[in-house]
């Protein structure tokens, strides 16, 4: 007689979740995305709406460019290091 049953799985159990390891949560699921585009918006609008004055000292769209410049790169970089040191994980359902 043969075993009909000898490469059968074990668990036939279809509703099992299964971990999955990432390198780090998406982007836009956390918070230092959310500042990137507050501060962002915030030096755009302050400088949309503040003077650029005949003495040349205002905020003007030069340096809120280059300043929403510099808050991208460290946005970047900020990225850069938690996807370096860490590993999450997300359960998915199949």
């Amino acid at each position: 007689m043969s075993n009909t049953h000898q490469n059968a799985p074990r668990n036939n159990n279809t509703n099992v979740a299964h971990r999955v390891a990432t390198e780090t949560k998406a982007a836009f699921k956390t918070t230092e995305f959310y500042i990137w585009l507050i501060i962002s918006a915030g030096i755009l609008i302050a400088a949309a709406v503040t003077d650029n004055g005949d003495d040349g000292q205002g905020f003007g769209a030069d340096h809120a460019w280059q300043y929403v410049a510099i808050v991208t790169a460290a946005y970047i970089l900020s990225r850069g290091i938690a996807k370096a040191g860490t590993r999450g994980h997300e359960n998915h359902n199949d």
